[in-house]
């Protein structure tokens, strides 16, 4: 089988912020159960054994939220025993936490560095913009504590990178935004479109970035990449750096830019399992890790019928030149079509079409140095981005 990538809850819709724009948290109000608590490490124990069962390739155990450290360094622990216990036939492994940073702590740090555990850090750039839209209960800013996290797992060598929601207001600020994580010596980032909540007109959303707006927010961002990358200076945008890689004719790594949906196998911490991160809904629930084998749920009728859906192309992307490169974004950023109750055209169509028109000369510049050095060195670039296509929250 190919390798098994899983993305777990392990605190369910549970966290100790409220952001400003949470999807996960609009989402799982409209679900018949909101959240579904901590996930006991019978479940944990039962999805780590059936990784191993169904795979002889690579293992990804890919932990998100809610808030995953919310369950407790302990849990962690205990899956690294059952890592050990179950993988008998000694498959490569690979870990991997989003998180807010409000617990992490010594002992996380180390436990995150000897683990090599890929950590997606959430900040929304300087304080004032930080502390304005990801607020606790009492309605303070969690920006002191986010720098305190980068600090020390700086310190203890831990892999991370920097994952930015896009918000409107955001949006404005693209230069302030890069020269801040310049000075913090934040070099590999990832900036992803804030959500407007499921089925709702992101036009009434104040936080939903509009496509004008992201438009100017992508164009400055890669002004200030590229001029740094031709300097030789070594700054990694997820986003850019596929691409680059689909400007040489290589597939991206990123979900959401491929033009058609996979199964993700996406696990609540009830065990319950649904294909995409944004659609962990009553509807789209494909099976229970307790009871169904992967391989199985990712060949449910559920589950074709979600990743067949993804796969309409609209009539003006067909037409458009920019379509192999941009092949109509994210499923989720894609407005319905009432009379076929499917995905259509991508929100932020207009967006793309002038960041291409505009950026393309300078990316295919990049591909062709990006192919060299890939003939020289017979190697891709290291790729060091969280892999889950949910990195909203």
């Amino acid at each position: 089988m190919p390798p098994i990538s899983l993305l777990i809850k392990p605190a369910s819709s549970l966290c100790n912020l409220r952001c400003q724009y949470c999807f996960y948290h609009s989402l799982s109000k409209n679900r018949r159960i909101a959240s579904y608590g901590l996930m006991p490490e019978t479940v944990l124990e039962q999805i780590v054994r059936r990784a191993f069962e169904e795979s002889d390739t690579l293992v990804t155990f890919a932990f998100q939220g809610g808030e995953p450290t919310v369950r407790g360094l302990p849990f962690y622990e205990r899956l690294i025993c059952f890592v050990e216990q179950y993988n008998q036939k000694h498959i490569p492994v690979q870990y991997a936490l989003q998180t807010n940073g409000l617990l992490i702590d010594e002992q996380w740090a180390r436990f995150l560095a000897k683990h090599r555990f890929l950590v997606g850090l959430s900040l929304d750039g300087y304080k004032e913009m930080h502390d304005s839209l990801r607020v606790d209960s009492n309605g303070q800013g969690s920006y002191k504590a986010v720098l305190q996290a980068a600090s020390l797992m700086q310190k203890h060598q831990v892999a991370f990178n920097i994952l930015t929601v896009v918000s409107n207001r955001l949006a404005r600020h693209a230069e302030k935004i890069y020269r801040f994580y310049e000075r913090q010596g934040f070099n590999y980032l990832q900036f992803i479109p804030c959500l407007a909540p499921l089925g709702a007109d992101p036009a009434d959303d104040p936080y939903a970035v509009s496509p004008e707006r992201y438009a100017d927010f992508l164009l400055r961002l890669f002004d200030l990449w590229y001029a740094d990358i031709v300097q030789g200076k070594e700054v990694s945008i997820r986003l850019f750096d596929n691409w680059v890689r689909m400007a040489a004719g290589e597939r991206p790594e990123q979900c959401g830019l491929s033009g058609v949906c996979t199964c993700q196998l996406v696990i609540e911490s009830d065990g319950g399992v649904y294909p995409c991160d944004f659609y962990v809904t009553d509807e789209w629930r494909i099976g229970q890790i307790q009871t169904d084998r992967l391989t199985d749920m990712m060949k449910s009728e559920i589950a074709e019928r979600f990743v067949t859906q993804s796969q309409y192309v609209p009539d003006s992307c067909r037409s458009c030149s920019w379509y192999p490169i941009c092949r109509n974004g994210c499923r989720r950023d894609r407005l319905i079509l009432e009379d076929l109750s499917i995905p259509g055209q991508n929100r932020f169509c207009t967006a793309y079409q002038a960041f291409f028109s505009q950026v393309y000369p300078r990316l295919a510049h990049l591909a062709r140095f990006w192919k060299q050095m890939q003939q020289r060195a017979s190697l891709s670039p290291p790729v060091r981005h969280n892999q889950s296509g949910g990195e909203r929250n």
